[in-house]
């Protein structure tokens, strides 16, 4: 079985500033993470930084949070899979 690189190869993961209720921060994510990101906030006719924003805020609900970060790949790579499945 041949296992192939993603589309595009492989690259590490790129900061960017996003502004959150206000507050500036840094988020540290792999570019196929973003891409998935901007669409959703496109598909959503939302500012990328208001998505990360309603992210974050249920990220903040759950019983035991996980970081920011890791918060945007988990609801990145669920809403992929979901759109790839109900295809």
């Amino acid at each position: 079985m041949k296992i192939d690189p993603p589309a595009g190869g492989f690259s590490g993961p790129v900061k960017r500033s996003i502004t959150i209720a206000g507050h500036e921060t840094s988020i540290t994510l792999e570019p196929m993470f973003w891409r998935v990101l901007e669409a959703a906030a496109v598909d959503r006719a939302l500012p990328l930084n208001a998505l990360v924003a309603a992210i974050d805020a249920i990220r903040i609900e759950a019983a035991n949070p996980p970081n920011l970060a890791s918060a945007l790949r988990s609801w990145a790579l669920a809403q992929h899979l979901d759109e790839n499945h109900s295809q």
